[in-house]
């Protein structure tokens, strides 16, 4: 005989209730002009925009400039999500509680200012210490970067099972002993996993940081828009597809890499 379903509580419906109300508000608040959007015209004006972008420009002086910004913005993603991982694990410690209860709340306080706000303020804001280039950008997402990172090993480490560290206490092993060889070990694969999800997302915010002059692709994507230079931002959008891409292959690589 099988068991019956689990009883919903009220409070699970009225939550439910409440988030299909939201929905519901957000469409009719917002001024979403659907039928505009897929008229004739506007499809006429989005193929006339889009048949500027082509052909791409292929000069080699020119591909040889978007080659040094990839780097550039491969290189800002690198270092970032390195500055990233070193700060998310110093904070990750007191925030999953290694320290008490009261470093812990500091810390996630902490954690939550640095991702809640976006990479683009961030640049913004270390623009006028750092100065136009590739420092602002790198600085931005180290410091975004390691309030999501440090939050995930906070979290991976306090669902790490208790009970290996615990026996390695009772037996007279020092504390920190403790944590390395029985609390690490089991949170590290997640850890590595969140590090190269969070590297993809970094290939993509360094491109667009280049907006607000931090280097890179964006940088060069901004300017030529600003021209009118179609055909060499088509160029240039075409290194950041390749770039992310690659990324993405490599990321998934090592994560099958990881888990066998």
């Amino acid at each position: 005989m099988m068991p019956a379903p689990p009883r919903r509580r009220l409070s699970t419906w009225l939550l439910m209730l409440a988030l299909a109300a939201l929905v519901a508000a957000s469409f009719a608040s917002l001024p979403l002009q659907f039928a505009a959007f897929f008229s004739a015209e506007a499809a006429s004006t989005t193929a006339e925009f889009l048949r500027g972008f082509a052909p791409p420009e292929l000069a080699a002086p020119f591909l040889m400039k978007c080659l040094n910004a990839t780097a550039e913005t491969l290189s800002m993603s690198a270092l970032g999500t390195l500055l990233a991982v070193i700060g998310g694990l110093a904070l990750a410690l007191p925030a999953a509680g290694r320290f008490g209860r009261v470093p812990r709340g500091a810390t996630r306080t902490i954690l939550n200012i640095l991702r809640s706000i976006p990479e683009l303020v961030w640049a913004s804001l270390l623009l006028v210490a750092a100065g136009l280039g590739p420092l602002a950008g790198t600085l931005a997402l180290a410091a975004h970067t390691s309030g999501v990172l440090g939050r995930l090993f906070a979290d991976a480490l306090e669902n790490a099972e208790p009970l290996p560290h615990q026996t390695l206490l009772t037996n007279g092993a020092a504390p920190m002993a403790a944590f390395f060889y029985a609390t690490l070990p089991q949170a590290l694969p997640q850890m590595l996993s969140y590090t190269l999800y969070r590297w993809e997302n970094n290939i993509r915010a360094a491109a667009v940081l280049g907006v607000v002059g931090a280097g890179g692709l964006g940088q060069m994507l901004k300017y030529h828009l600003s021209l009118f230079q179609m055909q060499n931002a088509a160029t240039v959008i075409i290194c950041m597809l390749l770039l992310v891409a690659m990324v993405d292959a490599a990321s998934f690589a090592l994560r099958r890499l990881l888990t066998r």
